[in-house]
């Protein structure tokens, strides 16, 4: 076993390059960039300095003296910009000292906040781990006894009428059920219960430990709860499945005609091999909670956390925020991937992937 996480650890290594070289073509492709939107925005100042100066009737600014923004943009100006970005380096080469950093963790400064991208990151990271964590339990709490019914019942009321509220969660997005319930609940057309902004209130700091953990709770409802509906359809579905293809094998027809209780056979064999599947299913699902599920909401909620990050950082071409953010995700992916296939020997002991490669 451990010969086969050597070799798993190993290919990380390979396959983060690549993820890293292919959105790093990706974004060099595109058009645009931090340049060029600084260029936009210097414009921008010099048309907001060109009209209060018509609108004042004379040729200064307000400092004495006519702006250089208002006559244009100094070639030398964004030769300084392409430098200070590191645009005055050819792209590979960019690319490649990007890497040599990101090896010892050293995910560069970021374009318009000016602090270490991986302070930024681990400031963050608490309001990310904190909602990611609530909803991937609260989705596999609710997702897997769903499904173990739902399997045990397959064809009755129950199986129909909750398929009907899976299929409801599984259309419905999980930002357009965020938007109703800040309609419904947040001050929107009806009701004002939970508040709208952040994870704690103001005041928090001065609250008593009691109230800090309430007012916390408070915060959360609302996002978690957008993330849990759209997140816990398919996971209840896959149990669902599983179990019904386990239930129909012909080892559950020989332990029940050796007597054994419905509930033993249930839970001491088909538990054991439907969770497989539903296991494997982890790392993707509290990835995708937790650092793409969870964008539109802490934008939608003003949570500060990774996702609004990200967004940001794409809105104002901040690269190494970007890319620094991207390497993290990416580097939890995959060592979450071997975590998976650790959790596949503890579950079932008959799994050996020793054995298996060769």
């Amino acid at each position: 076993m451990l010969a086969y996480i050597a070799r798993r650890a190993l290919l990380i290594i390979p396959t983060l390059f690549g993820i890293m070289l292919a959105n790093f073509v990706i974004v060099q492709a595109a058009p645009g960039g931090p340049v060029d939107l600084m260029i936009a925005r210097l414009r921008g100042q010099a048309g907001a300095a060109t009209a209060r100066i018509a609108s004042t009737g004379t040729g200064e600014s307000a400092g004495g003296g006519t702006t250089r923004a208002s006559q244009g943009i100094d070639p030398d100006l964004v030769r300084q910009l392409e430098k200070q970005f590191g645009f005055d380096q050819p792209a590979w080469r960019r690319f490649l000292h990007m890497m040599r950093s990101y090896v010892v963790f050293d995910l560069g400064t970021s374009f318009y906040r000016d602090r270490p991208v991986l302070g930024l990151m681990l400031e963050k990271l608490p309001v990310s781990i904190s909602l990611g964590l609530w909803t991937t339990l609260l989705v596999y709490l609710i997702s897997i006894p769903l499904g173990v019914a739902k399997a045990v019942r397959d064809g009755t009321p129950f199986d129909v009428w909750t398929s009907a509220a899976v299929v409801i969660g599984y259309a419905i997005p999980g930002f357009l059920f965020a938007i109703l319930l800040v309609v419904l609940f947040a001050g929107g057309s009806f009701l004002h219960w939970f508040p709208l902004r952040g994870l704690t209130s103001d005041t928090w700091a001065q609250m008593s430990w009691p109230h800090r953990i309430v007012d916390y709770l408070w915060h959360i409802v609302l996002p978690v709860t957008a993330l849990v509906v759209g997140g816990f359809a398919s996971l209840a579905m896959l149990t669902k499945n599983s179990f019904l293809d386990e239930i129909n094998k012909q080892y559950v027809a020989t332990a029940r005609a050796k007597g054994l209780s419905r509930g033993r056979v249930l839970y001491g064999h088909v538990f054991r091999n439907a969770m497989l599947i539903v296991i494997a299913g982890f790392p993707g699902a509290f990835i995708g909670i937790l650092f793409a599920g969870e964008l539109l909401i802490e934008v939608i909620f003003s949570l500060n956390g990774l996702g609004l990050l990200g967004f940001e950082a794409a809105v104002n071409r901040d690269y190494p925020v970007m890319f620094g953010t991207l390497y993290i995700y990416t580097l939890i992916g995959l060592l979450l991937n071997i975590v998976t296939d650790l959790t596949y020997t503890v579950v079932d002991p008959r799994i050996d992937f020793e054995r298996r490669e060769a």
